[in-house]
């Protein structure tokens, strides 16, 4: 199969969907991964094709044949700032700035210059240089000028970056980093916007001797660098992401991609999961300005697998299993013969745990029937048997009576009760689980209503259902737009911030493409095509309600339980587990991310009732 390499959303592949543990996938698939977070759009020339594919991958722009030297200028650096005195290096805390080092051959370089000026003076003359960086925003007339000091290490004279090109910036809210020329500037000459230097030197051949450590560097010429006073990129990147998207809403194409491209300069300032989720909301926005769709959002074996790595990482489908299985086990006391329907079986990773629990059942553990639906595979293997042989082999060693049916749909929609074989109540006892499939319905008119009575149809005990808690259903883009940012910025926030037993790096990389896909989905698709419409408690305690389900109560035993899961898992630290009516949440911090809920069909009205009703109201 072949992949998509311009964005997180492209076409997966490179596994099965019968694959077996999360860790032990091929190298092929690590690759593609690493692909997925490289260039997201072309706004400039093209890269150089010997550029190091693992450094561009972190942001970092250095030819294979630079590697050598950026090593030993890297090392250079360290020694430098390790021996350097505070007068030595003090000028640099005159001007809060903050390179840029996309180009880390010449940020490396410049770095050396700033720290090993030259015996004479700087000069105190200014020098504009063209901006030749393909992260700007394109610009009829745009310079950067070189920031030089006297002897006394302040700034004499500076300026600020021009734009004159036909977009008007000023959409996003407080100080755009492309500051206007006529705009005034603090007493001390020195402008808290986004900066812009170059590190030059009066001839590219000529050498400098660093006396205080004995080292030698050439001070080479090098192509501008961008400084980035960070302060305020933070605030300014969410203000560029929400005008990028109001721009979108309001079909100015021009403006969203002036926005767009600003947005990755913003960005690339950033850290940790601020960088992070900026860089995967810009790509879906380019996506959508672009015209560049995923082709094939469910392709089902390569999102299995993701899946599977953010299973491993992190506690919420741990969650979202162990409660759900709570539900169910507590539904199937006392039955002899139990049979679970699940609509998401993908790698079965939910049954394990109950299997065992239900072989230590006090009387011996009940027949154990599993019915696992799952989407058609694009190969020939049989997913669905790879996986039921698994957990067969499972309940012959752990003493449980096992069988298992797999059903292949395109859509839950798809299926009939009658296809599943349903045995009476008195016989066999349902439960129909669904763990994030549900609000895949929600594409497709009428699909939801369907699924809901062909469930009632199957007269099950016990109906456990597992979604995000989150509201990317609405009708306004905007809004689905500033939900989701807020939603996933938590989420990558809980990410960076996981427990005492950090995840591999491969499990966190997997695991942010994974939900980078959603993003994708939830902002670059329409149609039917956008199937990742989540909704909220709320909403889906209504839907289910009209359906004819009433709430089953988790009990304070599961709340109490998923916190000993969180504290085992992660310390505690940082994730919430909260009861709503019944139902428990997990959430990061205060905001609550998943939801498991549980149901039973209403009882009917008894007919002696009803005309007991109505004979006393003729009374």
């Amino acid at each position: 199969m072949k992949r998509n390499l311009r964005g997180s959303c492209g076409r997966g592949g490179g596994g099965g969907g019968g694959g077996g543990g999360g860790k032990g996938d091929d190298e092929g698939l690590s690759s593609m991964g690493a692909s997925v977070k490289g260039k997201m759009w072309d706004d400039g020339p093209q890269q150089d094709a010997g550029m190091d594919e693992l450094l561009a991958v972190l942001g970092y722009n250095v030819r294979s044949s630079d590697m050598v030297d950026v090593a030993q200028k890297l090392e250079q650096l360290e020694m430098v700032i390790c021996s350097a005195q505070e007068d030595g290096i003090s000028h640099l805390s005159s001007g809060t700035v903050h390179y840029n080092p996309s180009d880390l051959s010449g940020w490396v370089q410049s770095m050396l210059t700033e720290l090993n000026p030259p015996s004479s003076a700087f000069a105190s003359s200014s020098q504009q240089t063209p901006i030749d960086d393909p992260l700007l925003a394109p610009a009829e007339s745009s310079t950067v000028t070189t920031i030089d000091f006297s002897s006394s290490q302040q700034p004499s004279q500076s300026q600020i970056y021009n734009d004159d090109s036909e977009y008007d910036l000023s959409a996003i809210p407080g100080v755009s980093v492309y500051r206007r020329p006529d705009q005034q500037v603090d007493g001390d000459g020195e402008k808290s916007s986004k900066r812009m230097k170059t590190a030059s030197s009066s001839s590219s051949s000529s050498s400098q001797q660093v006396h205080g450590n004995g080292l030698a560097s050439v001070a080479e010429s090098t192509r501008p660098v961008v400084v980035v006073d960070s302060q305020e990129t933070g605030v300014r990147l969410v203000h560029a992401l929400m005008a990028c998207a109001e721009a979108v809403q309001q079909d100015n194409m021009k403006l969203a991609d002036a926005l767009v491209k600003h947005i990755g300069v913003l960005a690339a300032a950033q850290a940790g999961a601020m960088r992070k989720v900026a860089t995967y909301f810009a790509e879906a926005l380019a996506r959508r300005i672009y015209r560049i769709y995923p082709q094939d959002p469910l392709e089902s074996s390569y999102s299995d697998i993701l899946q599977m790595h953010f299973y491993e990482a992190y506690p919420y489908l741990k969650f979202a299993h162990f409660t759900a299985n709570q539900a169910i086990l507590e539904a199937f006391a006392g039955a002899n013969r139990v049979h679970v329907i699940d609509f998401g079986l993908k790698q079965g990773m939910q049954w394990p745990a109950l299997m065992q629990a239900l072989a230590l059942r006090p009387g011996g553990p009940p027949a154990f029937r599993l019915t696992g639906i799952g989407p058609p595979p694009l190969d020939n293997t049989d997913a669905l048997q790879q996986v039921g042989w698994r957990l067969a082999q499972l309940a012959e060693t752990i003493g449980v009576e096992f069988e298992f049916r797999g059903f292949v749909a395109n859509s839950l929609a798809d299926l009939e009760p009658s296809m599943l074989q349903i045995r009476p109540p008195e016989v066999e006892a349902v439960a129909v689980n669904s763990v994030l499939e549900l609000h895949r319905l929600l594409a497709r008119p009428g699909a939801i209503e369907k699924v809901l009575s062909s469930i009632k149809a199957m007269r099950p005990k016990i109906v456990t259902v597992v979604e995000q808690e989150a509201n990317h259903n609405g009708p306004v883009f905007l809004g689905r737009f500033t939900e989701a940012l807020h939603y996933y910025s938590n989420l990558f926030d809980s990410l960076e911030g996981c427990g005492v037993s950090p995840p591999s790096s491969q499990d966190l990389m997997m695991s942010e493409i994974y939900l980078g896909r959603q993003i994708c989905n939830v902002v670059a698709c329409e149609g039917a095509e956008r199937v990742e419409r989540h909704e909220t408690l709320n909403q889906w305690r209504s839907r289910m309600g009209t359906a004819g389900f009433e709430p089953v109560h988790l009990g304070s035993n599961a709340f109490r339980q998923a916190s000993m899961l969180l504290a085992l898992f992660a310390g505690g630290d940082g994730y919430r587990v909260e009861e709503n009516n019944g139902c428990l949440m997990l959430g990061w911090h205060t905001r609550p991310l998943i939801a498991t809920s549980a149901w039973q069909i209403n009882p009917p009205i008894s007919t002696s009732t009803s005309t007991s009703t109505c004979s006393h109201s003729q009374r």
